[in-house]
């Protein structure tokens, strides 16, 4: 299976026994919309709704954490995923939050992949939908996490060091610069010193699908980011980084996320902060 998939290949699988599907849809607190209400009201048949909030380290300060392996399996195998199943993600949120999801998995050693276009395509190819939200029959998934796509506030700290690795943050160019304050009580502005911005929104055509891999690639070397490097992705909390990940994924190179992002980092006095352009 593809990391990135169709609607027409989907919607020709739905059927199969190891076929497990997964609503990634999450959004932010001021676009003041329920992702758990939108799924109820219609979602891709046979579908189970993967909650990032929930599914997160509860006790973090910081939101939407990896959680501990043994929480993440117990928390996906009550969705129905077992060792062995094929998962699809899809979502239906501006930020493209079935990033987040197929890189947690893939932090977990869980393959995965992502529907191209999400619901909405789904959608505008007036495809069946499903409404309520039955229960999965709870499953046994095994877990290995991969400390290799993770990053931490102190590997992030040396790392500006040894310049070992790329670092890209996936924030719009008004947060990344500081000309728009951050909205999180006690957050500076700015961005990480050394950082190469590419906005998680350029990374998609109009309808929501991605852009063919040559179009990805110029995106990085047009802000001097070679995609044969390492690179650690970053954003506001977690979340739109995963959009830099998947995107190298697709050109065959792997990179990895820090986590905590700029909710950790720009809430630390401890740590320099950039503002302007890269």
């Amino acid at each position: 299976m593809d990391a990135l998939v169709t609607t027409e290949w989907l919607a020709g699988e739905l059927n199969t026994p190891d076929l497990r599907i997964l609503d990634a849809t999450w959004f932010l607190p001021a676009e003041g919309r329920d992702a758990a209400a939108e799924f109820t009201a219609g979602h891709i048949p046979g579908a189970a709704f993967f909650d990032i909030s929930a599914i997160a380290d509860q006790s973090s300060p910081l939101p939407t954490m990896l959680p501990p392996p043994a929480k993440f399996a117990a928390q996906i195998g009550a969705l129905g995923i077992a060792t062995g199943d094929r998962v699809v993600l899809y979502d239906n949120a501006p930020h493209h939050t079935a990033t987040r999801a197929w890189w947690m998995l893939r932090s977990f050693g869980i393959d995965a992949a992502i529907v191209d276009g999400g619901l909405a395509k789904w959608k505008a190819e007036r495809r069946p939908l499903e409404n309520g939200r039955a229960s999965p029959s709870p499953a046994t998934v095994a877990v290995r996490p991969n400390p290799a796509l993770v990053r931490t506030l102190d590997q992030v700290k040396a790392n500006l060091t040894s310049h070992a690795e790329q670092l890209v943050d996936a924030r719009s160019a008004v947060r990344f610069t500081g000309q728009e304050a951050e909205t999180r009580p006690g957050l500076a502005s700015g961005h990480i010193p050394g950082s190469a911005n590419i906005p998680y929104s350029t990374f998609f055509n109009p309808d929501g699908t991605w852009k063919h891999p040559a179009s990805l690639r110029l995106l990085f070397e047009d802000e001097g980011v070679e995609v044969e490097r390492p690179v650690i992705a970053t954003c506001g909390s977690g979340i739109s980084a995963a959009v830099i990940v998947f995107a190298l994924h697709l050109l065959g190179h792997p990179a990895a996320l820090y986590d905590g992002s700029w909710t950790e980092w720009g809430a630390d006095p401890s740590t320099p902060k950039a503002t302007g352009a890269a």
